[in-house]
């Protein structure tokens, strides 16, 4: 961008400058009345590392102290100087808008006060946050400034860049580094401002500021380059080709894309302004004087340096008073570019406060509680058309306002977790990232829950809870392990899943709850709203939240009457579904056992084999008799082994009540088979059970209640949802705003015509 021309400006231009100055004024002063900006202000987001000078810098271009200044971390909030000129203030008129009294609305001015005061406030603020574990913050403290030496803008000074030094050591001045720079990228941000870059270095080549500048604006298309503690860096210049490539930086080191198209060059005299013996200057007026004598100084230096003379522009880069030229004849253009977006902008609201007013005034003349009845009506059946395609699936309602990640679904409505506090990680859940609402969300939420439950394997089993759960039988001092393995299930799966029950509920209820704000946001988006919407939405609001409270828990209590039937007696066809897996785990530890038998059973068969060989009996030459006898005899010892193996099973088992490992492994296959059987019946049970007895009531039984609740409401207490007497008097007053906020803007429109047509005459004249 070429350099602006530094020249007085003719009388006209300087009339039309403060009439443009002064439409802007008003333009702001009804934008916040009216809880927005219709155009920001043109604003210098000052940014620079600790110890750069910022704050110096931003009091010299104001021409008056007010800042807390010196080495280290001073500035530890942003200071936002809302400067409006005012040809009568011929010293600054300060007003702290955010600050000492707790008034944090910047467009609400707080009381008037000394420089004196706001120093000390913001030194205080400064101390206060030194101290603070959080060390800084991104609150402005907003300071309006009315003066006739400054143009209408915003500076915004912001916390220094810290560069900390690497290792685990540094690590919380690492945290307090990056918070920093987060705070000064979200300033800069914005397309409307000018960054005014500070680096403190004499080598072009360390970009320290510029890289995060150019995080935001890559081109440095919106940013003033300011090299400052100019006074410092002449005397390390030992050549003058030095202090033309400081004053000239190459290209390939610095492109020339940056406003300006070149760097500037600044100082500003240390010492304070004050009455006290550590005082420098006695006034502002002697700080002025004294920057406007290190400028000349600074120009001497160089020329001196150069063994030349400086150019006309060389000299318009040096010196706090030529960039504030630069700036205010900068922020001018821009004032002056934004007069014609200015005007449809103000068309627009004109025409959108003429349809208010119109609507307002059709609203008195239906003050009728006939009329207001069917429009109560209208409203209830809108409401429940937006709650049904909430939960059908609509995309109408911005994600972005509406929507919950997964994160912040466990934060707000619980998580699923168990005794162990198990809980999935978000990458294992489907749309977990996502920002869902409706019956997005709520599908999304017992996907999580089938998932969760589904993980959960059967809680440790001790050997005491075992031997304690076996007792005594009513008839004999035996051990029945299946009636241990079914206490011992049926106890843990209780105490494992009702939780999940519960939790459930309240997540499930918690996103229907969330439908109302997103069914009132849709209502007001069509324009299905009028005078008692409030008083209808609040009464709807707390119908549906005792329905879908009540619901709930008459569902849970359902699901409750379940697990508790699962999990008071075992039915085997319910609960040993997988019996297969059962089988092969009881044939893994009963196999050593048969391996035993049958080795010892064919070692003696192998014996008798040999015994009958060494006579040379042949098997033919044996009478019929003689094999029926041998078949025999095999069929006995195999009987006899069979009953040897019920005889030791009895032993090991009933007879015996040392837990031995077959004992015990036998518990277990029954305790997890019992309990993966709960827990298939469970899943399974429960969300069958809130999908019909918690959703579908929204669906088909809410209408109704809510229909009867208005019927009720209309017979009973119709004053107090209608009081058209006070609906008459607001209605009113809210007319007689409107009327004025329209000739307001009309106003406005017609001052921003003529300063348009003014402008466009001076540019025609040029």
């Amino acid at each position: 961008m070429a350099t602006p021309p530094i020249s007085p400006e003719p009388e006209e231009e300087e009339e039309a400058r403060e009439l443009l100055y002064e439409a802007y004024n008003e333009l702001q002063a009804l934008a916040a009345e009216l809880g927005g900006a219709a155009v920001p202000a043109p604003a210098v987001v000052v940014v620079g590392h600790q110890t750069d000078g910022k704050s110096a810098l931003v009091e010299a271009l104001m021409g008056f102290q007010f800042n807390h200044v010196g080495g280290g971390t001073k500035t530890r909030r942003p200071v936002a100087l809302h400067l409006r000129f005012n040809p009568r203030c011929d010293e600054p008129q300060c007003r702290l808008v955010a600050g000492a009294d707790g008034d944090d609305d910047a467009g609400v001015a707080g009381r008037p006060m000394p420089l004196a005061d706001i120093q000390a406030y913001i030194e205080a603020e400064n101390l206060r946050l030194e101290n603070d574990p959080c060390q800084f913050s991104e609150k402005e403290i907003i300071i309006k400034v009315e003066y006739k030496h400054c143009p209408n803008l915003t500076i915004i000074d912001t916390p220094g860049l810290i560069l900390p030094a690497p290792g685990r050591k540094n690590r919380v001045l690492q945290t307090q580094a990056s918070a920093v720079e987060s705070l000064v990228r979200a300033k800069i941000q914005h397309k409307e401002t000018i960054i005014l870059c500070l680096e403190d270095c004499s080598d072009w080549s360390n970009a320290t500021t510029r890289r995060v500048v150019m995080q935001v604006d890559p081109d440095l298309a919106r940013t003033v380059l300011v090299s400052t503690k100019l006074d410092t860096k002449i005397p390390q210049f030992a050549r003058s080709s030095d202090v033309e490539v400081f004053l000239h930086p190459p290209t390939c080191v610095l492109d020339v894309s940056l406003l300006g198209d070149s760097p500037f060059f600044t100082s500003v005299p240390s010492g304070r302004v004050g009455s006290c013996h550590e005082a420098v200057f006695r006034s502002n007026e002697e700080f002025k004087k004294a920057i406007s004598l290190r400028e000349s100084e600074d120009v001497a230096s160089i020329e001196d340096k150069l063994g030349r003379s400086l150019t006309r522009e060389e000299k318009e880069r040096i010196g706090v008073s030529t960039l504030r030229l630069f700036l205010e004849e900068l922020l001018r253009k821009r004032y002056i570019e934004s007069v014609p977006l200015i005007i449809p902008l103000l068309e627009n609201e004109h025409r959108n406060a003429t349809r208010k007013l119109r609507e307002i005034s059709q609203e008195i003349s239906d003050l009728d509680k006939v009329k207001l009845k069917e429009k109560a009506q209208l409203f209830h059946d809108s409401f429940l058309t937006k709650l049904s395609l909430l939960l059908k699936g609509m995309v109408v309602a911005p994600p972005d306002k509406f929507g919950e990640t997964l994160i912040n679904e466990r934060i707000n409505g619980g998580t699923y977790t168990g005794s162990e506090n198990f809980q999935l990680p978000n990458k294992m859940m489907p749309n977990a990232g996502m920002r869902l609402y409706g019956g997005a969300q709520y599908h999304r939420a017992m996907a999580e829950f089938r998932l969760v439950v589904g993980s959960i394997k059967c809680p440790p089993i001790t050997r005491e809870e075992i031997v304690n759960a076996s007792g005594v039988e009513d008839i004999h001092d035996g051990t029945n392990y299946s009636r241990t393995a079914c206490v011992i299930a049926v106890a843990k799966a209780r105490d494992t899943f009702e939780p999940f029950l519960h939790q459930l509920g309240f997540r499930l209820l918690y996103i229907l709850k969330r439908l109302i704000p997103i069914s009132v946001h849709l209502l007001e988006k069509d324009g299905e709203c009028f005078s008692s919407h409030e008083v209808l939405v609040k009464r709807v609001q707390a119908a549906f939240q005792r329905f879908a409270e009540a619901t709930e828990q008459s569902c849970r209590e359902r699901g409750m009457e379940d697990l508790e039937s699962t999990t008071r007696y075992v039915t085997w066809s319910l609960h040993n579904k997988n019996r297969a897996g059962l089988r092969h785990f009881l044939d893994s530890f009963v196999a050593p056992e048969q391996l035993s038998v049958n080795t010892h059973t064919g070692y003696a068969a192998a014996g008798l084999h040999d015994q009958s060989s060494g006579s040379n009996d042949s098997r033919q030459d044996r009478p019929k008799g003689d094999l029926k006898s041998n078949h025999s005899s095999d069929s006995n010892s195999s009987g006899t082994v069979q009953e040897t193996r019920l005889v030791d099973l009895l032993d090991s088992t009933l007879w015996n009540r040392r837990l031995v490992p077959s004992s015990e492994r036998l518990v277990y296959a029954l305790v997890h088979q019992i309990f993966h059987g709960i827990k298939e019946h469970f899943l399974v049970t429960t969300e069958l059970k809130f999908n019909c007895f918690l959703l579908m009531p929204i669906v088909d039984k809410l209408p109704a209640l809510l229909r009867q609740d208005l019927e009720s409401a209309f017979e009973d207490e119709l004053d107090n949802i209608f009081d058209v007497t006070q609906l008459r008097q607001s209605l009113g007053q809210r007319k007689r705003e409107l009327e004025i906020e329209l000739k307001r803007i009309k106003r406005l429109k017609e001052k921003f015509g003529e300063i348009n047509k003014k402008l466009n005459s001076l540019q025609v004249r040029q």
